[in-house]
């Protein structure tokens, strides 16, 4: 049995409980941000997101729903201008979806939606710690790039290319 596309529609400003109830969530927040978000904190966050998906149609962060409607989690395929030619991919989960295969099918839709020839690449960011988002990153095409600190916190950059082999040289 193959498993059903997941929902991904972009956030809009009625969406913010689910987007809190995400990021209030210290188990999700563990290696993101090292804590929950306070509400505030996650309003200012939620209006950058919403800045973030008027950029282009095709890219932003998008609700994840599953075919019957419920709210899973998030889903990032983020531009940083309207004219980048790499995107963040990235996704959060509700603790009580986790370990069922859908951080990789989110992964993998969202790699699959890329308008061709609209990016040169995508890039991910992951705590150093989170083995379960290396090996689904991994496991869609990502490789290492590099480790960085982000304002105090370890991050590991993985990324996916979208250009040839002929074009690299």
């Amino acid at each position: 049995m193959t498993p059903m596309n997941l929902i991904l529609k972009k956030f809009v400003p009625e969406d913010f409980p689910d987007y809190f109830r995400l990021v209030g969530d210290a188990q999700v927040m563990a290696m993101i941000t090292e804590r929950a978000l306070p509400e505030d904190e996650a309003r200012a966050d939620f209006e950058n997101l919403l800045a973030n998906n008027a950029l282009h149609p095709d890219f932003g962060q998008f609700k994840v729903l599953d075919t019957q409607g419920r709210f899973l989690g998030l889903g990032k395929l983020a531009l940083e201008a309207a004219d980048s030619r790499h995107a963040e991919l990235g996704y959060m989960l509700l603790p009580e979806h986790w370990g069922k295969g859908f951080a990789g099918r989110i992964a993998a839709q969202l790699i699959t939606q890329v308008p061709a020839q609209a990016l040169d690449g995508l890039f991910a960011i992951i705590d150093p710690a989170n083995i379960a988002s290396r090996k689904v990153l991994t496991n869609n095409g990502f490789s290492h790039q590099e480790f960085k600190d982000f304002n105090g916190l370890p991050g590991e950059i993985l990324t996916l290319s979208f250009l040839g082999a002929a074009e690299n040289t």
